[in-house]
């Protein structure tokens, strides 16, 4: 059993109490969303601040990258230059080439669970850091995140979603990327970007950007 994923579970059932009242603090009407639910809006990120941190943390490692070689197993200017010229590479791309391309590089990276990564039972990687010594599912969508925002995403087309998977009983992270009237899925555990609605086993609990998350309830019939 993978006790990381099953802890995120027992977390996210227990997030979603806190998450009611901070959606209170300003939310907005209900519609009907993605994986067969309904969200609601809020402004309010307090309840996120391992999110939110790990935005701030990575805006302020870019000042602090230190000298070193690509040999090194340390994050360094070296290892950064990398991860800049393949955005770089793919900048003249079409949007849907540079998801496809962002999503198949960071799928690449090893799934390590938080607790044996950084002694801790849950932890929201900088890019950074997940270059440096990779992570679990929140880790690779932050890192497809913050990829595609350097290639020129908005904000507002793109979220990390915490999601129940139905099928193993565990809690997982995604991203999702609105583009051209669609809604696609950027995941670990799917080696190609599909489309969402393709996707059955996802009971998203919450969605976030930078500016805004979204409560998710199932879509009753």
């Amino acid at each position: 059993m993978n006790f990381g994923r099953l802890r995120r579970l027992l977390f996210l059932g227990t997030l979603t109490f806190s998450l009611l009242a901070a959606e209170r603090a300003g939310a907005e009407e209900t519609r009907p969303s993605f994986f067969n639910s309904t969200e609601t809006i809020s402004t309010n990120l307090k309840p996120f601040n391992k999110w939110t941190d790990a935005v701030a943390r990575f805006s302020k490692e870019q000042a602090e990258k230190i000298k070193g070689d690509c040999k090194s197993t340390k994050l360094n200017k070296c290892h950064y230059k990398e991860w800049m010229e393949f955005l770089e590479s793919l900048k003249d791309k079409d949007e849907m080439t540079r998801v496809n391309e962002v999503n198949r590089v960071m799928n690449k990276a090893a799934y390590i669970i938080d607790k044996a990564n950084w002694g801790v039972e849950d932890y929201w990687a900088t890019p950074n850091e997940f270059l440096e010594r990779f992570g679990d599912c929140e880790d690779y969508a932050i890192a497809k995140y913050i990829s595609l925002k350097h290639l020129g995403f908005k904000a507002e087309q793109m979220r990390v979603v915490a999601v129940k998977d139905l099928n193993l009983k565990v809690g997982h992270a995604v991203l999702v990327v609105y583009l051209n009237s669609r809604i696609y899925l950027l995941d670990n555990q799917i080696k190609q970007v599909v489309e969402a609605n393709s996707v059955y086993h996802y009971s998203p609990v919450y969605s976030i950007n930078e500016n805004n998350w979204w409560r998710h309830n199932p879509l009753t019939k």
